[in-house]
């Protein structure tokens, strides 16, 4: 089959050799920038037919009119060559970096006459020693301010320097104790050299030696009586710990390493690189980056890492970097980072286990709290929250804005315990009080199961007068009290899923009479919003502020449901537990503890309870027993014998 894109190149002309390769539009501007080891294989993968594309990439080969190559010697140089192309023609379609802002570093003067510390963004001073990055300017203030009472190097500016050493008069900063340089008038500038090289030398990790030295000397003062002296070295060591109480010691002294934690979805993804030098870290850099063509896993940790070492000095360039995923072209990744950092050997690499896979952990746990703050920020905020709104209107053809929501999640565990939920949004912000859950008994799949809740949901809106049933999940309450009737109407109705789920939606909404209400579903695997009776689906772009709601919605809906479901889970097998005789809430959760799940202890054997720690083979039977018989009964059991579910009746 030929491909519909009039600009697919001809047999044989796309060469075999790795190189960059870069689309354009009609414009003649650059829409996405790539490298490959194998041209034609690359290429080949875009102009494949349209249906079976990444709905992005699809995008974008629709939008461009021409591709363009060129072949490079090494796979090394591709690399290289894509990076300067992304940096000066920053494509659309490829990742784009949201936070761009530039960190606080502290920075020593090497190349004057007399170095000096100070704070300070640039990064291109000639000569300076810089340290860092740090999360807040005030951190690095307070790392100086306890330092130069160790190390008392020059804090003043060139002006006040220079006007001192004319003068012979001591620089403000020098009256006042906060600068140690020569123009102070007590040291030389061949001291205070020496006093600059092992401040230097001491935030470059060299802090155990100077620890041990100022013990020693402190405890020499003390012995020849000299207290005054002494007294001076214990401040010095006090100082010296506020510094490292600061920056804890997290792997081996001998450690220089960043380590880059990564959390992404479909449309962006932050990265938290962890600065460790000397075993401490002397520094946190983050970021978010906002995706456009289906990208992931080592791809981009490829990207991640051209962008944060492109431009980097050869002394920011650690031996090792550690990242979650290895890039395919890892072993070419280490030649251009050993280049760059002057022929020394660079190792990229993913921590598997040690105190480098803990702080991984932790790394990675930050971005996807910081992924998680990105997205709660883009959907809270006034103005981002009034767009969002407006272009779901725009997108979903509908009348008026959409200012009460309600998005349904159906959850299940291997096709048992389904249960759906419901979450309320007004004016883009969630309306907890409202959230509902619903006990899904008699169900087939997905579809059957989101038929069944939205046919129960619109059924309220015929008896408006009808209070809602019980309190919401959230409330945590076993008695009813009055609530805000759940007649309400929604002004759009959200599921999660597909075309499929879509048109079950639909079809409930129909077969109630209210066919009137508008739907749509969020797909989770391309992002793709669905409306009822259409065959394509509605793209937003990428950085659409209604696309984001919509994927608060869908995540909160999720979360809920699953924490319903754990809850009730958790509540069921406690009650069967506590009925069996000889076992107490003690032993109760010394089991689930050891099994880690429900589903696991109601899996195991009489032989795997039994290894349990206080468990005898008489209790571990029993126990097997009562779980045996509790599945039974609830397999056995009718809906109107189950339970009604919080917010719905049966």
């Amino acid at each position: 089959m030929s491909s519909p894109l009039p600009y697919r190149p001809g047999p044989g002309e796309i060469p075999t050799q790795p190189g960059v390769y870069r689309f354009r539009d009609d414009a003649g501007r650059v829409l996405y920038v790539g490298k490959a080891k194998n041209l034609r294989a690359r290429l080949s993968n875009y102009f494949a037919p349209l249906h079976s594309l990444h709905e992005r990439t699809r995008r974008m080969v629709t939008t461009a009119s021409g591709v363009e190559w060129t072949v490079v010697g090494s796979d090394v140089e591709a690399l290289q060559l894509e990076y300067m192309w992304i940096k000066e023609f920053d494509p659309p379609f490829n990742v784009r970096y949201r936070d761009d802002k530039s960190y606080p570093f502290m920075a020593v003067t090497l190349a004057d006459e007399a170095p000096r510390v100070l704070v300070t963004r640039n990064r291109r001073i000639r000569g300076a020693k810089y340290f860092g990055p740090y999360p807040k300017v005030w951190a690095v203030h307070d790392t100086i301010d306890q330092l130069i009472k160790v190390f008392p190097i020059r804090t003043c500016s060139d002006a006040s320097y220079r006007h001192a050493m004319q003068t012979g008069r001591p620089c403000f900063p020098g009256q006042i104790g906060k600068c140690g340089g020569p123009c102070s008038m007590k040291v030389s500038i061949e001291e205070h050299r020496a006093i600059v090289d092992d401040f230097v030398a001491f935030m470059a990790g060299g802090d155990k030696r100077f620890t041990t030295l100022l013990t020693a000397r402190m405890r020499e003062a003390a012995a020849a009586m000299d207290y005054e002296a002494a007294a001076v070295y214990r401040d010095q060591l006090s100082a010296i710990d506020a510094v490292l109480s600061r920056s804890a010691l997290v792997l081996a002294e001998d450690v220089d390493a960043d380590l880059f934690g990564i959390a992404e979805d479909e449309l962006a993804a932050t990265v938290q690189q962890f600065v460790v030098r000397g075993g401490r870290v002397r520094g946190v850099r983050a970021s978010t980056i906002e995706k456009e063509i289906d990208i992931g896993g080592g791809e981009l940790v490829d990207q991640v890492l051209q962008r944060a070492y492109g431009e980097a000095a050869a002394a920011d360039i650690p031996r090792q970097i550690l990242v979650p995923h290895l890039p395919a072209d890892a072993a070419e990744l280490e030649q251009w980072l050993r280049d760059r950092r002057g022929d020394r050997p660079v190792a990229v690499q993913v921590a598997r286990r040690g105190g480098k896979a803990e702080l991984m952990k932790t790394a990675t746990l930050n971005a996807q709290h910081a992924l998680m703050l990105h997205k709660t920020r883009r959907t809270s905020d006034y103005v981002a929250r009034t767009q969002a709104l407006t272009d779901l209107q725009e997108a979903l053809g509908m009348r008026e804005a959409p200012l009460h929501i309600e998005c349904f999640d159906v959850s299940h565990l291997g096709g048992t315990n389904v249960v759906a939920s419901m979450v309320v949004f007004e004016d883009g912000l969630p309306r907890k009080d409202q959230y509902r859950t619903f006990g899904i008994r008699d169900t087939t799949d997905d579809t059957a199961s989101i038929h069944q809740v939205i046919s129960r949901r619109v059924a309220y809106l015929d008896a408006p007068e009808a209070d809602d049933a019980s309190p919401a999940e959230t409330q945590g309450e076993a008695t009813a009290r009055p609530r805000p009737r759940f007649a309400y109407p929604p002004q759009l109705l959200v599921v999660d899923g597909g075309q499929p789920q879509v048109e079950a939606a639909a079809r409930a909404l129909a077969e109630a009479g209210h066919a009137d209400l508008a739907l749509c579903g969020l797909a989770k695997r391309l992002e793709e919003v669905w409306l009822p009776g259409e065959e394509y689906p509605v793209i937003l772009p990428r950085t659409s502020e209604a696309l984001y709601l919509l994927q608060r919605l869908r995540d909160e809906a999720h979360r809920f449901a699953i924490r319903h479901q754990r809850t009730r889970r958790r509540r069921d097998i406690q009650s069967v537990l506590s009925e069996i005789p000889g076992l107490g809430a003690q032993r109760i959760r010394v089991l689930l503890r050891h099994f880690g799940s429900v589903a696991a202890l109601r899996s195991a054997s009489i032989d795997q309870i039994g290894e349990v720690k206080g468990i005898g083979p008489g209790l571990a039977a029993a126990i097997h027993q009562g779980l045996t018989d509790a599945d039974a009964g609830k397999a056995a059991a009718t809906p109107d014998e189950a339970g009604v579910e919080a917010g719905t009746s049966q």
